[in-house]
């Protein structure tokens, strides 16, 4: 891909990590910041990857239902997976809903300034 743009999101939101043996880690808050990573071999009309608040809403969408929530309780971490900041970038990744020309590169989930998640999808 010639081309990439990466748009940067921020959401609180407070979870705990499911333990093996059914233990969980006490609940606790993170300020989270998500960077989405698109990218194309061709730039649109306007001559962009794409636009940039388009893809700001996108991520938007994603994330609003998780802002000032527990994960734990949201979809798809309440069940289906355990709410670290890799499931987190997988859940954003999997969500997006990308125009056709434009390819996701990576997610990449920040819990704390020195932690960070990356999840690329097989291309």
């Amino acid at each position: 891909m010639r081309f990439e743009i990466t748009v940067t999101r921020e959401f609180s939101a407070a979870h705990a990590l499911r333990l093996p043996g059914g233990k969980c880690e006490p609940i606790h808050g993170h300020n989270w910041r998500v960077d989405v990573t698109v990218a194309s071999d061709m730039l649109d009309a306007m001559g962009t990857v794409m636009d940039f608040h388009e893809l700001e809403r996108l991520m938007d969408d994603i994330m609003t239902p998780m802002h000032n929530g527990n994960l734990n309780e949201l979809e798809p971490f309440r069940d289906e997976l355990n709410p670290s900041a890799e499931n987190v970038a997988l859940h954003v990744g999997r969500s997006l809903e990308l125009p056709g020309s434009v390819r996701l590169l990576k997610v990449a989930v920040w819990e704390t300034a020195g932690c960070k998640a990356v999840y690329r999808p097989i291309s």
